[in-house]
């Protein structure tokens, strides 16, 4: 796995977090996880388990696969 693909998720997580208006300890609560667990996630500092992945996607009202999605899966996607 690379770094990268931690980065991204991250960011996406972090972007759908601020377009909901929710604050880090909001979504944690939400989840039912730590407010610092969050911050790791967004800063690409721990390597999140599928659990909380969906935990956060329930929190977020989307899915773990739309969590998971990157920009260059959408774009091979439309391609086809």
């Amino acid at each position: 796995m690379t770094k990268k693909l931690l980065i991204d998720f991250g960011k996406r997580i972090r972007a759908e977090r601020l377009s909901q208006g929710i604050s880090q300890e909001k979504l944690a609560e939400l989840a039912d996880l730590h407010r610092n667990y969050i911050g790791m996630i967004e800063r690409a500092e721990i390597n999140i388990t599928l659990l909380n992945i969906e935990k956060l996607a329930k929190a977020l009202k989307t899915t773990p696969i739309k969590l998971l999605r990157s920009k260059s899966t959408r774009v091979e996607k439309q391609r086809h």
